[in-house]
């Protein structure tokens, strides 16, 4: 059996950047740090980041007053960050630049006096934060079925915008159904789907058009970019599971496979993936190799508020 490894896979720029602020804030000014919700949503971070001294928390006020508290990757709406300075806590947004891109189109189109239409998973963080900066001004559209029996309002311009870590080709069906529908509805001049999403979707593509039996995609059940790159691969015929780690592969899972592809979401450590093909080579693979589709060199910066916050510790 032969386990091909898709690259890229696995931490992009936004995720890397994040549990970097976490680290950094805990080195600096001692544990309890703060999280607003999970700093990403991958179990193995938060834990480890648990282990180190930060408490995640659901809601602000079960964070003390004065503390330090850092928000998601995922986002917020401006009501957290105005609650957050209703109680005097001290705060740097962990937010990833692709999804602060999105929150500014949506005020960018606001103040145009537009509606919106936001492709998206309901209840989702990076969505919740997003609806948060217009409520009354945008309608979340969750899928085919939907847009197909959604109402929008006709009285302003419309245009659309996506969540960040979607499956390009469910959002592409979502879009195709909207125009239909609503020939009048504009689109954004840039793709909101991340680079880091399209780019592992676009590996899970390469794999399961020709080389692959079984997709095992490394991520934990929350992470919304993990999960549609399962759907990718059984959308080519190829079955797929989403797994935490090597100990969670069945044998019969493996029963008639010559080839296995692994990869892993966008906020998965590449240590759980080695811990996979581990597990692999114990259940009988002879070989390993990687299949590339392209390179990523992204970085994103660090935050301001973090540096005056050194700068400001005595």
């Amino acid at each position: 059996m032969k386990v091909i490894l898709a690259r890229p896979r696995g931490v992009c720029a936004g995720v890397e950047r994040a549990v970097k602020i976490v680290e950094l804030a805990l080195e600096r000014f001692g544990a309890p740090i703060y999280v607003r919700k999970e700093i990403v949503h991958n179990r193995f971070i938060v834990d480890h980041l648990r282990q180190q001294g930060a408490r995640f928390v659901d809601e602000l006020d079960e964070v003390p007053a004065g503390a330090l508290v850092i928000f998601s990757a995922h986002g917020i709406s401006p009501a957290v960050r105005e609650d957050a300075d209703r109680r005097g806590l001290r705060t740097v947004d962990a937010t990833c630049p692709l999804v602060s891109k999105v929150h500014l189109e949506v005020l960018r189109y606001v103040k145009r006096d537009y509606n919106l239409v936001l492709i998206g998973h309901e209840g989702h963080d990076e969505v919740v934060g997003t609806l948060g900066h217009a409520p009354a001004s945008i309608t979340l559209v969750t899928d085919v079925a939907h847009a197909e029996r959604v109402e929008l309002p006709l009285d302003k311009p419309l245009i659309v915008l996506t969540q960040t870590t979607l499956s390009v080709d469910d959002t592409k069906q979502i879009m195709a159904v909207l125009m239909r529908r609503f020939p009048q509805l504009e689109t954004p001049g840039a793709d909101d789907i991340c680079y880091a999403t399209q780019n592992r979707q676009n590996a899970v593509k390469a794999l399961a058009d020709s080389r692959i039996d079984l997709l095992l995609v490394v991520g934990s059940n929350n992470s919304s970019n993990a999960k549609r790159l399962v759907e990718v691969g059984e959308s080519r015929g190829v079955p797929g599971y989403l797994i935490d780690r090597g100990a969670e592969i069945q044998p019969q899972w493996l029963q008639g496979v010559s080839a296995v592809g692994v990869t892993s979401g966008a906020s998965t450590p590449e240590e759980l993936v080695q811990d996979v093909v581990a597990r692999l080579r114990e259940l009988g693979a002879t070989e390993v190799e990687v299949s590339t589709t392209v390179e990523e060199h992204v970085v994103f910066t660090l935050p301001p508020e973090l540096r005056q916050l050194g700068a400001a510790a005595p």
